[in-house]
């Protein structure tokens, strides 16, 4: 019988493909990916899919925003992948074809699938979860799903009336709790909003070090010898 891998073993996996220290508040934000993706990819009934890829890379990038050096980005993304499955080059792929289906679909085609084109990527892969009675929901997964909607209708970020409507008929379409799914994405949005807290309250901090450096720096110069 196939030994199943633990949180620990996926995050020893990762700590020894990135080796570099990571500042404290975005490893949490990487552990906690990680062990979400753990847990998923361990499941009897997950299937990854390229909703999934898609919902993978729009979270690592939005709440990674503002890692400094930046350059390490792509190397801690193919260590996390790697450590859960796979490398980060097949999400990445995924990702940029799911988006690439989208153009030229509306939202009415998504939500009536019967009046859209034939072997449409985002199209076929509702249709399989919709097919799928024992589909593993995640969510990263309403995360891509999400994301793939704001291609279609990027007002839907600010019309929530709109979004929960919306998002209530594909829940339907696609079997899933409404109220997960819903809630996932609130809490999701509200993530957004403290990342872009946090990229402004280091941006004030990195400019209150730089005047302060500034200043010494002025006064070590105008200091009698």
């Amino acid at each position: 019988m196939t030994k199943i891998r633990t949180v620990s073993d996926a995050k020893r996996d990762f700590y020894r493909r990135y080796n570099r220290p990571i500042s404290s508040v975005y490893r949490r934000l990487v552990e906690e990916l990680l062990v979400e993706m753990h847990l998923l990819v361990v499941n009897r009934d997950f299937r990854y899919d390229p909703i999934f890829a898609l919902g993978v890379a729009t979270a690592f990038d939005k709440f990674m925003q503002g890692y400094q050096p930046a350059g390490d980005l792509d190397a801690i993304l193919e260590a996390l992948c790697q450590a859960i499955s796979g490398g980060s080059d097949q999400y990445r792929q995924d990702a940029a074809a799911l988006r690439e289906s989208v153009q030229g679909l509306t939202l009415e085609q998504v939500l009536a699938s019967e009046t859209a084109p034939d072997n449409n990527l985002l199209l076929t892969t509702l249709d399989k979860v919709a097919q799928n009675p024992n589909f593993k929901y995640s969510r990263l997964f309403a995360i891509g799903l999400y994301t793939a909607l704001l291609e279609l209708a990027p007002a839907l970020a600010e019309d929530a009336e709109r979004r929960q409507q919306i998002l209530s008929q594909l829940a339907a379409a696609l079997k899933l709790s409404g109220d997960k799914f819903q809630k996932d994405l609130d809490l999701y949005r509200s993530n957004l909003d403290k990342v872009d807290q946090l990229l402004k309250v280091l941006a004030e901090s990195a400019e209150a070090d730089r005047k302060k450096r500034e200043k010494q720096a002025a006064e070590a110069g105008g200091a009698p010898g």
